[in-house]
This record gives structure tokens, sequence and C-alpha cells, in this order.
């Protein structure tokens, strides 16, 4: 990016600007107010707690996505140069990820996956994901009361997974377990010994089982996203089966832990404001603006990190190849210089081309999967839930400033009708 202001030298940051904040249980609630401080008053910071520079406004964070390196996991000798020769395996297996590496070898990677991957695999699913959705509202229903993440933003998108890579629906739990525990190193300021231990577990237990899911196809194949990753080919090249398992993994933990934020955080967005629940209950045509609506509203990834490629300008700043970028995508989703009253929840919003699935390489491979499973979670829980609450006063947060979503959500609720 060309920057025609001075180089300002980088001042000392305001410790209450640090992304630090973002471990206070009360700032972690209700990001915003603090993100739009960081807009206002330090755009583009060195953040000498985080060692990283943080960009916050719409312009710098779509710049970063687009422009800035994403291969940024140490590779096995690294993580032995670090003295964590342990998370040798982790970083074997994020190596071979489309999320953490640049072209040529993520083109290559992403044109296979794609071939796999395509719109009429997602558009053949939509039946089945409708009666994922109802069924585990029916589970609920007669009861008045569910809490919601448990009992449906947890095992929705975990089952329509299961049922994507073609692994037994009944695994889903499983998936779901291995999917949250590897989430703790994508977003996540704070990594103890435990976890640690648990991640290293959990990449093990997930690579083991999706290998011998690739045995089990190669003696007897059936359909699902596994068996088309085994079979891609583009100009000639295949996936080799590392290839294979690591970009399952990240599919699979893609595909729940952000849908399932989407989910808890949706709802309970539209639960605080009444008029909008109604808007969208009385007028379910509005659901695909809605949708887009709430991603850009409560962004269920708020933050990415990348590595600058070339000494770079941004915001009278002179960042340097090689350092450490965060692009906070949650910020940029409220810069009012690029949407209109950006803290208000408008679910008819046209102009709305939101970073919550990043943007240009890395755009979310699985965008319009979560998208359609938004598109039918939503209208099903608010046409049959009626007169929604939420029935507990305290609200807990995950401790994932990145994957921002909550631990439980406690509804209450009439049961309505199911529309034909």
């Amino acid at each position: 990016m060309t920057d025609q202001a001075p180089i300002k030298a980088a001042a000392a940051l305001d410790p209450s600007l640090s992304l630090f904040q973002l471990l206070e249980p009360a700032i972690h609630a209700d990001p915003f107010p603090f993100y739009k401080r960081l807009r206002e008053e330090a755009p583009v910071a060195w953040d000498p707690f985080m060692h990283t520079w943080v960009v916050t406004r719409y312009e710098d964070v779509h710049f970063v996505l687009k422009e800035f390196s994403a291969d940024r996991t140490p590779d096995v000798a690294k993580m032995e140069a670090l003295g964590l020769p342990s998370l040798g395996p982790v970083a074997d297996v994020m190596a071979k990820q489309m999320l953490f590496l640049d072209a040529p070898a993520h083109t290559r990677l992403r044109k296979l996956c794609m071939s796999a991957f395509t719109p009429r695999r997602v558009e053949a699913m939509e039946g089945k994901i409708h009666e994922i959705a109802h069924q585990l509202i029916d589970d609920h229903i007669g009861n008045g009361q569910m809490e919601l993440i448990a009992d449906f933003a947890e095992p929705f998108p975990a089952i329509v997974t299961a049922g994507l890579l073609g692994v037994p629906l009944d695994d889903h739990r499983q998936l779901k377990a291995w999917s949250a525990t590897f989430a703790e190193m994508l977003g996540n300021f704070q990594h103890n010994p435990d976890r640690i231990r648990d991640v290293l577990k959990c990449v093990a237990d997930m690579t083991g089982y999706f290998r011998d899911a690739v045995r089990e196809q190669e003696r007897n194949p059936h359909d699902g996203l596994i068996r088309s990753l085994m079979d891609a080919e583009v100009d000639g090249q295949r996936l080799s089966e590392d290839e294979v398992i690591a970009n399952t993994i990240v599919t699979m933990v893609g595909g729940q832990e952000t849908t399932t934020n989407l989910m808890g955080n949706g709802l309970l967005t539209l639960i605080r404001q009444p008029d909008k629940l109604a808007q969208l209950r009385d007028n379910p045509e509005i659901i695909a603006s809605a949708v887009e609506e709430l991603l850009r509203f409560e962004t269920p990834s708020q933050h990415t990190a990348r590595i600058c490629p070339a000494d770079t300008m941004m915001g009278g700043q002179l960042i340097r190849k090689g350092e450490a970028v965060m692009a906070v995508m949650a910020a940029g989703n409220r810069d009012p210089e690029r949407f209109a009253d950006p803290d208000t929840l408008d679910l008819t919003r046209t102009d709305n081309r939101h970073l919550a699935f990043g943007w240009a390489a890395h755009f979310c491979f699985g965008a319009a999967l979560a998208r359609m499973e938004a598109r039918i979670a939503f209208p099903a829980l608010v046409g049959r839930l009626q007169n929604l609450s939420v029935t507990s006063d305290i609200l807990e947060w995950r401790t994932n400033s990145g994957l921002r979503g909550l631990t439980a959500l406690p509804i209450a609720f009439r049961a309505g009708e199911r529309a034909a």
C-alpha cells in the first residue's frame, strides 16, 4: 500500500490499547468499543506486548488480507530451534494446510481441494441440512427450553461436517471435541502446558482417525469429501495422503467453530433486539441479507495473523519485511468509513462486503456451506421458537479472542408450528 503521509515514529502504545485487553472478560464479552478506540487512536500500531502490528481500519485490513503472507507456521526444524520440539507434529500437519501457505503451494492445494468441494456438492446437502436443523429442534421443543450451544449450535455443524466428509454421523461428538481442542491454537493468545499436551494428543488422534478413513475408502469407496480429495486431479497433480488428511482436518475445524459461533452470537444478538428478531420471523425472504449482516455485526473469526512480505507504508507507519501483522476483521467490519451506522444491526443492508470470510486467495474455503447452514438454521430457530428469552443473567465466553463464542446460551421459548 502506498501512503504519502510522513513516516511517524511508532509511539509507545498505551497498554489499554494492546490486544491483550481482549483477555479481560468484560472486554471480551463486548470488544467493539475497544476496537473503536483502536481504529480512532491507533489504527496501525505496533503492539509490543503482542510483538505484532495491529490494523483495524477496513481499508487496511482488506489490504493485509489481500497482499500479505499467510505462510506463518514454523517448520519442524524451527520448532526444535525454538526449544519446542514436541510441537513438531502439529507444525508438520499445519504446514500442509491451505490456511498457512502462499502461492504456489497454496494455489496447487486450493485448486485440488476446490475440485472436490464443489458448489454442486454443497447444493446437494441442502435437504439433509434442513432435516438436521429441525430434528435438533424437535428433540427439545417440547421442553420449552434448551441450551442453544450444546443442544443446537455445536451438534448442528458437527453432524453436517460428518456427512460432508463421509464418516459415520455417530462420530460427530468426537469430531466436535477434536475441533474445539485444535481451535485452541487458532486465535488464542494464551497457551499453557495442559493445552499443548491436549493439542498434541488431538492432532495424533485426528491424524490416525482420518488415515483409517482413507484406508476404509480404499476398501469400500463411498461418497464424501475424503473420497473426493483422494480422487482429485488437476493438471496431472494429485494430493498426497498426508495432504488429504491435513486439509480434511482444517475443513472439519473451520466448518464447525465459526458456524457454532455464528449460531450462538447471532441468536443472542437477535434476542437482545426483539424488533430485529420479529423482522426476520415475519419476513423470511430477507434471510440472505440477514445472514451477511450477522456475519458483519458479530464476526465469528475476529482476527488473523499475516507476515509483511516487503517494507510497506500504512497509516504513516513503516512495517518492515518479515514483521507480524494482526488483521482485526471484526474491527474493520464496524468501520464507519466503510459501513453506514456500523454499530446498527440492519438485516436488509445491501452494501455489505464484509471481511468475515477473509479475502482473495484465502477467502474461506467453506463459505458457501456456512452461509447455507445459517440460512437454514436461523429461520428454523426464530420461526419455531416463539417468545425467545435468555434465562441466565451471566453469560460466559470461550477464552479464545480470535474465535469468539459463547460457552453456553440457555434459552426459554414457546413452541411454534413448523412451517410447511
